[in-house]
């Protein structure tokens, strides 16, 4: 019965059971047979050999036997739990404290939770039970076991340790050290030791910070200093995640490697500084980090953006555009004077949207050259300009020496008071064509933000060539929408006053491994595109009724954000609720 209970899965054994259970066809399971381990492979769970070989799963036309459909199987076969290890969910620090690394690392098990009475090891050996008394006996829990995929456990187990290691490593080096910077700055006699930025441990722990939020589609990374710990947060689809708790002199100490590799004042730490890293990912991308410090009441608070050149240009149906969307776009990019707006709030992909477009406009016969604040991304097609208070050069000043430059095509980062709305008005009057950002709502709220600033009613005619306000609504994670009835009432209140039909169903979002319960998976845009028509010109003027003019552009086909979320919705991209979240009610639907 021992014997029995502890027989680890074998090859032969595997392959039987597979196709008595129907999962592998006739000619796979005769070239299953022919399997020779090799050398190399010989310290491979046979798991992860088997799903190697690419076999279909006979059951799931188009599915095949990885490791995640074996587990599956196998924990239906011995009435076990499976699961997917989702680091973001792992306290690291609590489940390397359970065992030891050469006792998981001998049974080929890894803690994935710890409660107060239980600890949820994972293993891919269902009947494999003797190491549980020796970790029921040290931790004083109850053991529950759980399948997962043997690469899964083998790849989490070294980066948990690792990070573990030295987290505490780095703990001890810097023991004694007071966190505390602003709020209660202490004086602890003979403690005075700074922890140092360069310590191999520091360097690991940055170095498994950056690599894991690149793993994990990280579009921010948030390192919060509290009394006691340092809080990591990282940005997924415009949510933020709890990833780690750092001690408190540790997550110093990260904050300080991180400003020295961005080249910043180190010293430094009563003001904002800002500055950039260029990193790569482990598959080998080039990517920039946007590094930002604010001091805060228990240290300096860092965020990092993160800018892939890959998710910065893209092309336009990967925004989002609709072919109506991109047409009228398209008609507003193609003059070769005017200014274009692309408004809303920051985080919304109004940077994306400029710089695949200026990626587009910029041919070898152009010359394109922008001046930003700072900086997004370094993108060789065109000249690119910082603006730097400190020295005078503002976004009027550096608008004034673009256009010394001979330039075609201007892209100013905002426009954010009279004198820069002026010099960017005045450089599309002279034969450029300009595009810039402005923080409203909505599109025809441009028009009233330039007059707020100043800016006289008969320029911003004879200029401006049309705004498209946008936002970001997250689209549906593929591996887990659902069909559903719509709910009329909700969808009524998102498509008011244009009353378009109701669709037959549409998809919400379940939630599952792939997108963390979320039910979402990236992001895409929803556009309202307002190209200025002479119909819309004689309504600009110092009396203007942002209402009418509203109007007035969705008789000429505008869509709203609203409705432009609508059909996003009805093609089973998004939901109603996400659109609802970010589209504002217009003042037409109150």
């Amino acid at each position: 019965m021992q014997a029995q209970a502890e027989r680890q899965l074998s090859l032969p054994s595997l392959i039987e059971d597979l196709r008595r259970d129907l999962l592998l066809n006739d000619d796979d399971h005769q070239l299953a047979l022919s399997i020779r381990r090799k050398v190399e492979e010989k310290n491979l769970h046979v798991l992860t050999l088997l799903a190697k070989q690419g076999y279909a799963d006979a059951r799931h036309k188009g599915r095949l036997l990885n490791e995640h459909a074996l587990i599956d199987w196998l924990a239906a076969r011995h009435n076990m739990e499976a699961v997917q290890i989702d680091p973001l969910e792992v306290d690291v620090s609590a489940v390397t404290d359970v065992m030891s690394y050469a006792f998981a690392e001998r049974h080929r098990i890894l803690a994935v939770k710890v409660s107060t009475d239980t600890v949820v090891v994972a293993c891919a050996e269902p009947e494999v039970e003797s190491w549980m008394g020796d970790v029921e006996h040290v931790t004083r829990r109850q053991v529950k076991r759980v399948l997962a995929a043997p690469s899964d456990i083998e790849r989490y187990r070294v980066e948990f340790y690792q990070l573990a290691n030295s987290v505490n490593r780095a703990r001890q080096s810097h023991k004694g050290v007071s966190a505390v910077q602003n709020l209660e700055s202490m004086l602890e006699l003979g403690k005075a030791r700074a922890p140092d930025a360069n310590d191999e441990h520091i360097v690991n722990i940055v170095d498994w910070l950056l690599q894991y939020a690149f793993d994990q589609r990280a579009s921010d990374i948030h390192l919060e200093p509290r009394r006691e710990v340092g809080h990591v947060r990282f940005r997924i689809d415009g949510v933020l995640h709890n990833v780690y708790e750092l001690p408190a002199q540790v997550a110093m100490a990260v904050v300080a490697r991180i400003k020295s590799l961005g080249r910043m004042n180190i010293a430094e730490k009563r003001k904002p500084q800002d500055s950039r890293l260029k990193t790569k990912t482990p598959s080998g991308q080039e990517v920039e980090l946007r590094l930002s410090t604010l001091p805060t009441a228990f240290g300096e608070k860092l965020v990092m953006r993160v800018f892939d050149p890959q998710v910065l240009v893209r092309s336009f149906s990967e925004l989002g555009f609709s072919k109506e969307d991109n047409r009228r776009w398209a008609e507003m990019t193609r003059n070769n004077h005017g200014i274009i707006f692309v408004t809303g709030p920051t985080g919304s992909g109004k940077t994306t949207t400029l710089y695949s477009t200026l990626k587009q406009l910029a041919t070898p016969e152009v010359n394109v050259s922008t001046i930003e604040d700072p900086i997004e991304m370094v993108e060789g097609s065109f000249n690119q300009m910082q603006v730097h208070p400190g020295i005078d050069l503002t976004f009027a000043s550096g608008v004034r020496a673009l256009l010394r430059q001979d330039p075609d095509i201007i892209m100013v980062g905002e426009v954010r008071d009279l004198e820069t709305a002026e010099i960017a008005v005045q450089a599309a009057l002279t034969g450029h064509l300009v595009l810039s950002t402005l923080h409203t709502n909505d599109a025809p709220s441009a028009f009233t933000r330039l007059m707020e600033l100043g800016l006289p009613a008969y320029l911003i005619r004879s200029s401006v060539l049309g705004v498209m306000a946008q936002r970001l609504v997250r689209t549906l994670c593929p591996h887990c929408k659902v069909k559903e009835k719509v709910d009329e009432r909700a969808w009524k209140q998102l498509t008011a006053p244009w009353l378009v039909k109701t669709p037959e169903f549409v998809f919400s979002a379940k939630g599952c491994l792939e997108c963390r319960g979320t039910g979402y998976m990236g992001r895409m845009g929803i556009y309202e595109v307002m190209p200025m028509s002479e119909n819309l010109e004689v309504m600009i003027n110092d009396q203007m009724d942002h209402i009418k003019l509203r109007q007035a552009a969705m008789k000429e086909g505008m869509h709203s954000l609203r409705l432009s979320g609508a059909h996003k919705v009805a093609a089973g991209m998004t939901t109603v609720a996400e659109v609802m979240r970010v589209a504002p009610l217009s003042k037409m639907q109150s």
